[in-house]
Parts: structure tokens; C-alpha cells; sequence
């Protein structure tokens, strides 16, 4: 549980996974790495290692500055985590 709002979940909910991967099509590069390394992290808290390291990948590619890889890296992302549901 969150140490700053008691009852809530320190982790993200499949659904806000979601929200976040499909909210990391807008915004400044780095604001779209930063979504990808918190949507990292809590397929990582999820116990979800393969899928935190695609998401470290795709973040990567857009480090890179390889937008196709990045696309193609999130939308595998928003298809297996649709499935953890």
C-alpha cells in the first residue's frame, strides 16, 4: 500500500497499465520514456519480467530515436497486457 495515500495500491492496475501505454503516444519524447519506464516498472512489480524488459526495449528504440521499433514495442505491450485482464 502507498505510504502516502493509505488503501492505495503501491503498484499499477492492469487497466492503468493500459491507460499509460496507450497515453504514450502523445507528449515530448521524454515525456512518452518516462510513461514507458513507469509502465516498466509495474509490469516489473506485477512479476511480469518479459514484459518490463520489452518495455525497456521499446523505450529504448525511442532513445534511439527508431520510432517504428517503438511502435511496434508498445503495441505488443497493450496486447499482452490486455491479456493479464
Amino acid at each position: 500500500m502507498s505510504q502516502y495515500n493509505p488503501g492505495v495500491p503501491d503498484t499499477l492496475s492492469i487497466d492503468q497499465l493500459l491507460a499509460t501505454l496507450n497515453a504514450a503516444e502523445v507528449g515530448s519524447l521524454d515525456a512518452i520514456a518516462a510513461k514507458m519506464r513507469l509502465v516498466q516498472g509495474g509490469l516489473a512489480a506485477l512479476g511480469q519480467a518479459d514484459l518490463a524488459e520489452a518495455a525497456a526495449g521499446a523505450a529504448a528504440a525511442l532513445g534511439r530515436g527508431d520510432v517504428a521499433e517503438f511502435r511496434r514495442g508498445r503495441a505488443f505491450l497493450q496486447s499482452k497486457v490486455g491479456h493479464l485482464r
